[in-house]
């Protein structure tokens, strides 16, 4: 028998993941993180207590079994731990490197009450990318139910649909608005965080699950979401849009030429490969000095962006400090290294133009934090005649995002006061057979968190058409009696037989 591991006995130091040097990667667009060695993820897992209580198990969106995968890999039973993630994970490489681990899993992980928590993330990383090298895939045998099911977009949320509807024996079409598959997944997140061949190998396996894709086809133009129930066959329906529609401040000078927001930065660069002009033949001005509003994960890649397409400089300015900063610690740590400048307690009031109407720079004030507002960190107070000026040529909005409003104004989908699709528990919304899960329902939200939604409401279509859910299979959903076979009478997922 194993000895108890106890926090004495364990690797006391977090191992530490290897990296492209500040200097060079402020260049490139080459992945910062250059992922575990065996060596390295076998140290990590060795400090994993194997918890019974499991609160990282609880701290996790979707449910991951951390605790079996990590054990997995100490004992070097690499596709096992495939396996275990995989249950519940569709795209282990994926939330490995962008998950906020540090408020999730590791921010509950028994460890980190006396050491640095387990490094869950890496080794989920560490898995993921072992299994696209060795080309592992779990493709379950699916009995056709003669369903259709329709998804509409192709993020996180809608996969994690995609593919739980897709094992459950339906026929599944992916509508996505632009020319690739993948979401925000493809669109904004850089490569240096999120490899686009990553995302492709992802997709690839949904596709080997029966998934078909239609990009180009923006759903409330080309139709609408209740011509997709009664007139183009969809039993069931999930939407799954996100919200990339940007904020701006409202404040004078936003019309000028050098103003843009860091979703057309993003996918400019991302998925329309403006980085590689004039390869590829989307145009982009990158400014020379380059200031950005806001300070979360999109701040922070439009900032690590922009140096990398020539910026001289990249300013981050946010109007509280930097312990009220959203983005991952992570990332603001890797910006300061590459070069980003912060002004923290700084607030717009007026971006600045010249004669030809281009951005010369842009008015700011100092701000004080005062009492806590209802997100419970503290409001950012002006300071009176504190005005100053940083002289900028181009200025990037990344203060969040709304819901893109087109599904919303052309169906008869119930929407909240500020324009997300309203669900009950269940994730169904006002139109029946319609379910909507992820950033379009909650605002901006996680990769994991959308694809835990997307989950969920696979579960209630599921549910809703009458298939057996291997999640829910032991479940009295009706009385003895009233069965046939031993099945309750509105289900239809099993298989069929034919007498001789």
């Amino acid at each position: 028998m194993a000895k108890k591991k106890t926090i004495r006995t364990i690797p006391q130091a977090r191992t530490p993941m290897p990296e492209q040097a500040p200097r060079a990667r402020a260049r490139n667009f080459g992945e910062v993180a250059c992922g575990y060695t065996l060596e390295n993820a076998l140290v990590e897992a060795e400090r994993c207590l194997q918890c019974p209580d499991q609160p990282c198990v609880r701290g996790c969106p979707v449910g991951i079994d951390i605790p079996s995968f990590i054990a997995k890999i100490a004992e070097r039973n690499h596709r096992g731990a495939y396996d275990v993630i995989t249950d519940t994970n569709l795209l282990p490489a994926v939330c490995g490197r962008v998950c906020p681990q540090e408020s999730q899993c590791e921010g509950v992980c028994t460890v980190g009450d006396t050491l640095e928590p387990v490094a869950i993330g890496r080794l989920e990383r560490f898995v993921g990318d072992m299994a696209i090298r060795e080309g592992w895939i779990n493709l379950p045998y699916v009995e056709p139910t003669g369903f259709r099911v329709g998804i509409v977009g192709s993020g996180p949320a809608g996969m994690a649909c995609a593919a739980d509807m897709a094992k459950a024996g339906c026929e599944v079409v992916v509508y996505e608005a632009l020319h690739e598959p993948g979401g925000v997944l493809k669109y904004g997140i850089p490569d240096f965080r999120l490899p686009n061949e990553v995302i492709d190998v992802e997709i690839d396996k949904l596709r080997r699950l029966g998934v078909r894709f239609e990009c180009n086809t923006l759903v409330g133009r080309l139709f609408t979401i209740e011509q997709m129930i009664a007139e183009m066959g969809f039993d069931a329906v999930f939407i799954g849009t996100g919200a990339g529609y940007p904020s701006f401040m409202g404040i004078p000078g936003e019309s000028l030429n050098g103003v843009l927001s860091a979703n057309e930065l993003l996918t400019r660069c991302n998925l329309m490969r403006a980085r590689d002009f004039p390869s590829f033949d989307t145009p982009l001005m990158p400014g020379r000095r380059v200031v950005v509003i806001g300070a979360g994960n999109t701040a922070m890649d439009a900032l690590r962006v922009s140096l990398r397409l020539g910026a001289e400089q990249a300013i981050c300015v946010y109007r509280r400090s930097r312990a009220e900063a959203p983005a991952r610690a992570e990332e603001i740590h890797h910006a300061g290294e590459e070069g980003v400048a912060f002004r923290w307690l700084t607030s717009p009031v007026e971006v600045l133009g010249d004669a030809q109407k281009r951005v010369r720079g842009l008015r700011c004030q100092a701000m004080e934090l005062g009492e806590p507002d209802a997100s419970g960190r503290r409001r950012p107070v002006p300071v009176p005649g504190s005005e100053f000026e940083i002289e900028c040529d181009s200025v990037v909005y990344a203060i969040g995002t709304n819901a893109n409003p087109i599904v919303g104004q052309t169906s008869k989908l119930r929407l909240d006061r500020r324009g997300y699709i309203e669900t009950d528990d269940d994730l169904a919304t006002s139109i029946l057979g319609v379910y909507a899960g992820g950033d379009i329902v909650t605002g901006a939200a996680t990769v994991i968190e959308a694809m835990g939604a997307g989950r969920r409401a696979a579960r209630s279509m599921k549910a809703y058409l009458g298939l057996r859910d291997s999640d829910v299979v032991f479940a009295e959903s009706a009385p003895y009696e009233a069965r046939r076979f031993g099945f309750p009478p509105g289900e239809r997922g099993h298989a069929r037989l034919r007498l001789a």
